[in-house]
């Protein structure tokens, strides 16, 4: 992983479609006009930033004077062409007022999934970095095959932050952080300050749904926060409009939001693409002893310890493992196909010509999940 240069800070801020744009989808000037101020302030401070940005598609929509978001994708995608350039538009303007540079960078899950994509779009944002520029990423709503994550960047900015090194992820959201429950309904619900271990950031589930312009929601907030923490990346998820927000939560100052504590632990690129980024094309549930030698002997997992399996996934495929009641265990990348999984699970040597169980899932592929470790 490429250090950061002259132990320079580098950090990943993303701020949400509700926070970026109005509810009538145009572009919200005062927080861009805040969030250049606060960047520019950081990067004369010697931290270096990237921006990741959602907004396209409302941006898009405002642009063509709909009164609501359509909801077929070729329209959403086309609405992502129209929008992003004039987001960019106005981040550019601002920037150049306080004499900095901006630079688009568009990704896809593909430029995660892809080693070689992966090298090169982090070489890319890297130079960007050395260069003085402000990366100003957003997801490829325009081309992305998948359907479109209406103003979800959460996943991608944690997956930059790991990619580039980066020290710390700010998330900016429409709340104050992470409750003990949902304050919209709970007068009683308290803020989280901070967020010690894995198994606390495991335990914790939150409402999935964002808001009507945006999709990302605090389930996937907690979602990349525990990315960017198995990435031993310090995480910070605060109120977009709370003064100086960005800058405080870079420095660590007292009193922003939920700080999610980055683990000793750290994943490699191609572990943390199986634990979080990937879309798991089956999944596999495993006995009791299975599961045990999983977590306390760090084994590969074997045919014979197979109880059931769901999905058609072929080698390569990433699965995920399941307990015999339901737990996920771990994800992995899975060393042979499901119709041929079908014929030798729960068989061991014993039930046949080979000298051991055929190999499910080797250790090396395999991501635990289940508790802190």
């Amino acid at each position: 992983m490429t250090q950061n240069s002259a132990h320079k800070m580098r950090a990943v801020v993303k701020v949400g479609t509700s926070s970026i744009t109005h509810a009538d989808g145009t572009i919200n000037d005062n927080m861009v006009v805040a969030l250049c101020r606060q960047i520019v302030e950081l990067k004369n401070a010697g931290v270096e930033v990237l921006l990741v940005t959602s907004g396209a598609v409302a941006a898009g929509v405002a642009a063509m004077g709909l009164t609501e978001r359509p909801g077929d994708v070729s329209t959403l995608q086309a609405l992502a062409a129209i929008g992003q350039s004039r987001l960019m538009q106005r981040y550019n303007d601002e920037f150049a007022l306080h004499g900095a540079v901006g630079a688009q960078v568009l990704l896809v899950p593909h430029d995660f999934a892809d080693r070689q994509q992966y090298l090169h779009a982090r070489q890319t944002m890297l130079r960007l970095l050395e260069l003085g520029v402000v990366p100003i990423v957003n997801e490829n709503d325009a081309i992305a095959n998948d359907e479109i994550r209406f103003g979800d960047n959460d996943r991608i900015a944690a997956l930059v932050a790991h990619s580039v090194s980066a020290d710390v992820l700010v998330l900016l959201t429409d709340q104050d952080g992470l409750f003990t429950s949902d304050p919209r309904y709970n007068d009683d619900a308290q803020l989280i300050a901070e967020v010690q271990s894995s198994s606390d950031l495991l335990s914790i589930s939150a409402g999935s749904a964002g808001t009507a312009r945006g999709s990302g929601g605090m389930a996937s907030k907690l979602s990349a926060a525990r990315i960017a923490s198995w990435s031993g990346i310090r995480t910070v998820i605060a109120r977009a409009t709370k003064e100086n927000v960005v800058v405080d939560a870079v420095q660590s100052r007292s009193g922003v939001g939920t700080t999610f504590v980055g683990r000793d632990r750290q994943l490699s690129a191609r572990k943390l693409w199986i634990a979080f980024a990937a879309e798991a094309a089956g999944s596999v549930v495993i006995d009791d002893g299975a599961t045990q030698a999983l977590l306390n002997r760090g084994t590969s997992l074997l045919a014979v310890g197979v109880l059931s399996l769901s999905g058609q996934f072929e080698q390569g495929d990433v699965v995920e493992v399941l307990s015999e009641s339901g737990e996920l265990v771990a994800r992995g990348a899975s060393a042979i196909a499901s119709h041929e999984l079908v014929n030798v699970k729960g068989k061991g040597a014993s039930q046949g010509p080979s000298d051991s169980s055929p190999l499910v899932v080797h250790r090396d592929e395999l991501v635990l999940l289940m508790g802190d470790f």
